[in-house]
Formats: structure tokens, sequence, C-alpha cells
């Protein structure tokens, strides 16, 4: 299955799709005061420096939430209902919402460990998913 809906890639987000793209997943770091920021930003929230880098994460986490969505809110999303959405806590700090595979797996408890995994797409963009680890 495919996003039928690719992400739009600006200048400032590029090297977060790049980084999936190669099988990684890649935060700003503020090299002002060391935040890392996710969503990315033009200038980080802490300190509104505009300096950052992008670095590699570990691609590992944990569940904080998960719901099951029951009906499409897109209608690209119509042929996987019913599907997940979680709150991935990621190893290094920062939270993003983003899906447990297999999409259509409903009961994703609280504290489960994942890793990011990498959904190709036909449009050439690579999604970043979580599995659970099983530890």
């Amino acid at each position: 299955m495919s996003d039928a809906i690719a992400p739009f890639i600006t200048d400032l987000n590029r090297p977060f799709w790049e980084g999936c793209a190669a099988g990684e997943l890649r935060l700003q770091h503020c090299t002002a005061c060391g935040l890392l920021r996710y969503p990315v930003s033009e200038t980080c929230p802490r300190c509104l420096s505009p300096e950052a880098e992008w670095r590699p994460m570990s691609g590992r986490g944990e569940v904080l939430s998960a719901i099951a969505f029951h009906r499409a809110y897109n209608p690209a999303w119509a042929d996987r209902v019913p599907y997940n959405v979680a709150l991935v806590q990621l190893a290094e700090g920062p939270r993003m919402f983003s899906n447990v595979v297999p999409l259509d797996r409903l009961r994703i408890p609280a504290g489960t460990a994942v890793r990011v995994v990498f959904e190709a797409t036909p449009d050439g963009v690579s999604i970043p998913r979580f599995e659970p680890t099983g530890e």
C-alpha cells in the first residue's frame, strides 16, 4: 500500500526525508544549546538560534499511547481502515506520531518497545513507521 499523499518536502525538512530514504532517522540538533528538535524548525524553540545540524538517531523508542482509527479521515487511507496511530517517545527524547506495523495491529500497549522501520512508497518517499522489538 502507498500513501497517496506524499509529504511536502522543503529545503528545511529535506535532510529528514533524505535520512529516511537512506534508512536513517535524523533529527535537528541545535548547535548552540544542544536541543534535539522535532518537528523541524528554522529556529530553536529553546534558545532561538537558527544554527542546527542533522544527527542520526538510534531509531529506538517506546509507545506512550496508541489509538485505532476505524474511519478514514483522509480518502488516501480508506483502504487501510482500521489502522493505528501511535505517539512514540524516542530514546533520545523527542516524541513523534507515527504508526506501529502492521498498521492493522489495533492493540498496542503503552510501554511497548519499538524501533524505526521505513516503508518505501511508489512515489519514492520512505515513511518512518515503528515495529515492536519484543523486548
